[in-house]
This record gives structure tokens, sequence and C-alpha cells, in this order.
């Protein structure tokens, strides 16, 4: 959950007991409409500039890119095509197995809309939510778990649990990691971001811009790769950064923002959900109780 009540609150009465916080690209523009979040004013700063312009805003600065990708258990498709995007997912006779999806309707509804033939570029613009619970109607039959967080996914892919399922790139990486044959695809990941941002009115901002320079620089956002965060500035993925932090670039291939995986991305539309919010959830819920 994030702090959006408890930003209105402090802003609000003006008794600031943090000055700046961590959003994701969702939380930005509802705080951000409703006058809750100071203007960074760090476009021109010569570090936080060479961020990748696609995650800077005006109020936000962003830190760490994550992704919903495709995963699934490898033994469950040994020996045929194993499943590559969203389409695949919906299509049980040709990738069956046992299916989760995620519970809440975020990245959930662009994966029914994908699955559904819409194109990439026309997820959020077809503006289509019949479409998608349309989508939904037809695998809903077929799904065994309903995931709700992302320790549970990482779980049922440990376990075997499920054969294939949305789950975030760390997870999927964390049971690579432990030995657990799984795998999962690139191919129309749907990736979101966390955001340095600054509530509006505190008497600190001068020292959040301080920090936010500082937490920006390239080199610092590298020594985090081994972690599986994904950096925001192109050139900490850079042969010469790394060498010179010591990192493996065999980590660089297995972030949301290496190239060659971020062209094949989708991003979570931010101004989509902040209007979308409420009235989408209340919709889900309900379609899932039916």
């Amino acid at each position: 959950m994030e702090p959006i009540a408890e930003i209105r609150t402090m802003v609000n009465t003006g008794t600031y007991h943090w000055n700046m916080a961590c959003l994701s690209n969702r939380a930005v523009p509802i705080l951000s409409k409703e006058g809750y979040l100071e203007k960074h004013q760090l476009e021109h700063d010569p570090v936080v500039s060479t961020i990748m312009p696609r995650f800077l805003s005006e109020y936000s600065v962003g830190m760490n890119v994550y992704s919903t990708v495709l995963a699934y258990r490898e033994e469950a498709f040994k020996g045929r095509q194993a499943p590559r995007t969203w389409k695949d997912l919906w299509d049980v006779k040709n990738f069956p197995g046992r299916r989760a999806l995620r519970k809440i309707p975020f990245d959930t509804i662009e994966e029914a809309l994908l699955a559904d033939g819409v194109p990439p570029e026309e997820v959020y613009s077809c503006n289509d939510l019949d479409r998608a619970f349309h989508s939904l109607d037809k695998i809903k039959p077929h799904i065994s778990v309903w995931w709700q967080n992302a320790p549970q996914a990482e779980h049922l892919l440990k376990t075997g649990e499920v054969d294939l399922l949305p789950a975030f790139s760390l997870g999927a990486l964390a049971a690579i990691e432990v030995g657990a044959p799984v795998a999962f695809s690139w191919d129309q990941h749907i990736y979101g971001y966390d955001n340095w941002t600054i509530l509006k009115g505190t008497p600190n901002a001068e020292a959040c811009r301080q920090l936010i320079q500082f937490a920006t620089d390239p080199e610092r956002q590298a020594r985090l790769i081994p972690y599986g965060v994904a950096p925001t500035q192109p050139s900490a993925l850079t042969q010469e950064v790394l060498q010179r932090n010591q990192i493996d670039p065999k980590y660089v291939k297995l972030l949301a923002t290496y190239p060659a995986n971020l062209e094949k991305g989708i991003p979570s539309d931010g101004l989509y959900w902040a209007d979308k919010h409420s009235s989408t959830i209340e919709r889900f819920n309900q379609w899932l109780l039916n």
C-alpha cells in the first residue's frame, strides 16, 4: 500500500513526519494533480537530467523499474513450445497447465486486452474495459490460484503449484536463483517504476533535492544492479561503470531497463490508472465474486 492518505494528511496539516516519499508511477499523477507534491526543479541538474525521459516528470524522478512478466515451470513445457506472450497464457489448448492470475486489476486488465489481440500501443487508448472483462471471462474457469502479493507468486513458481502465471521479474529471478526450474519471457512485459518525490510545502525541500541528486548518480544506481534493481540512468549499464564498480555484466541482461528488454515492454500508464483506479478495482472485485 502506498502512503497516499498519510501524505494528504501531513500536507493538509503542515505536520511532516517525513519530507519525501517513494511512490509508484500510478500514485504520482494522483497526488500531483491534487497538489500534494512539490516540483523537484531538477530537470537541468547535470545528474538528474541524464535519466531516461520516460522516467522523469516535473514532480518525480524515477529510481527503480520493475516488470510483470510471463513466468512458467520449464518441466511443464519440456519438449514443446514454451509460452511467450499473454495470448499464450490465455491459450489453454496449445499451452495446457495450471494457471494463476493476480487478484488485482493492475496489469491483469492489460494482459487481458493483449491476449485478446489489442496492439500494445492501443492498450490504454482503446479504453475498452468491457473487452478486457470479456477476455477475462474466457480465462477465469482455468485459473487455479489468484495471487495477491509478490512473495505468493514467487512461492507458486518455486513449489510448482502452478505451471504458468504473470509474476514480477524479481520473483521469477529469485526462484531461478535457488534452483527452481523456472523461466520467463520479456515479450510484452508490463513495467512500472518507483519515484523519488517531495511533499508539498515541506520546509526541507532543498535537502530532499540533494538526496535525489545523490541517489540518482549512475554509479550509485549501478551498485544496486546485482540485487535486480533496474536503473533509470542509461550510463549505469555501460561497461565502464560496471567494471569500475566490479559488477558482473551477466546481471545487466536480467534487468527491465536492459535495452533489448525495455523495447519489448509496455509502460504502465499512471495517468490512466489515476483516473480509473477506484472504479476498476470495484468492478474487478465484483467480477471475481460472480
